[in-house]
């Protein structure tokens, strides 16, 4: 990103420039790395899921050639694109490490230099076969993390587990959280479609018209993120009626709390067994961007409602702890 009368913006060829001039980048202790730019370069806000799939096959096309892998991502954005490689990347053998600056690299005080260095160290020599986000001298399972703080350099956090690593003097790597390495990705990495999902942050006073206009054809998938344990205003029977009538016409709706940390339980207050009994998977202790991008992938690789809701449900790449 530079400056530009209109604000921070991506400029073609500033990072190539940029990285020939790092001289820690020729560091011996550091790997030999390659750049790829995938062209067009865009602002994370402004990524799709089209965007996911650019990396990931950039990714699947050349893992046998490399030991790891660092993309360099808006922060914006970064914590759904993480979650979604790593279901576009299961059977991932490599590091794949996401980072990026809260101040671009622009400024003399930005903390993209120590993310760059560091994230080649960590893909190249720390056998982590996950996709990762690094930030804040922490490494966090990709989709398990979350963009928590706009000014600070503590940008991301992982309410639900543990950094993998820790980095400091050494770094220090929690290899009981680690998961094993995949027997490798095949290209190309497709859809079968590209599904409408949407999240619905539930709110006081919702009405039913918000509702059911989020809930309409051609929605396919529904990520609703309710209060504490998973909770609803089901005393509002309306929103109910509109909740069945989707999932009796094919959508699959699912429950993810709107906290940072915990995790959604349907059967503790009967606000949330409401969602239960119609049919609601719960999301457990998922992300709400983990939620949504595993619901994408499920829905552009499987057209049955039903078998969807049930693999909504199990652990694919460690985005949920199984519940007790």
């Amino acid at each position: 990103m530079v400056r530009t009368p209109r604000g921070y913006a991506p400029d073609p060829g500033f990072l190539e420039a940029f990285l020939a001039r790092m001289p820690e980048l020729a560091h011996p202790d550091l790997p030999r790395w390659d750049l790829e730019v995938l062209e067009p370069l865009r602002d994370s806000a402004d990524f799709t899921p089209t965007d996911w799939l650019r990396i990931a096959n950039a990714i699947a096309r050349r893992e046998a050639d490399y030991d790891g892998f660092v993309v360099l991502h808006g922060t914006d954005t970064m914590a759904y694109t993480a979650s979604a490689l790593s279901f576009l990347l299961r059977g991932l053998s490599k590091p794949v490490v996401l980072t990026g600056s809260q101040l671009s690299l622009v400024h003399p005080r930005s903390d993209g230099r120590e993310h760059i260095v560091t994230s080649l160290l960590l893909a190249a020599t720390c056998r982590i076969p996950e996709v990762t986000v690094y930030f804040g001298a922490r490494l966090l399972r990709g989709n398990r993390a979350q963009k928590v703080q706009s000014d600070d350099f503590l940008a991301f956090d992982s309410g639900n587990l543990p950094p993998l690593a820790r980095v400091g003097v050494s770094i220090r790597i929690a290899h009981h959280l680690v998961r094993a390495p995949g027997p490798g990705v095949r290209p190309p990495i497709v859809l079968d479609r590209s599904p409408h999902v949407v999240a619905v942050r539930i709110f006081p006073g919702i009405t039913r018209e918000v509702l059911a206009a989020m809930l309409r054809p051609p929605t396919a998938g529904v990520v609703l993120e309710t209060y504490g344990a998973g909770n609803f205003p089901s005393g509002q029977a309306e929103l109910l009626d509109e909740l069945r009538a989707a999932i009796d016409r094919g959508v699959v709706v699912v429950n993810c709390s709107q906290c940072h940390g915990g995790a959604v339980r349907q059967d503790l207050y009967s606000t949330g067994r409401a969602l239960a009994d119609l049919g609601v998977a719960s999301g457990h202790d998922m992300t709400p961007e983990a939620a949504l991008t595993k619901l994408y992938y499920l829905l552009g690789t499987d057209d049955d409602p039903a078998r969807v809701r049930r693999r909504f449900t199990e652990d694919l790449a460690g985005e949920l702890s199984r519940p007790a």
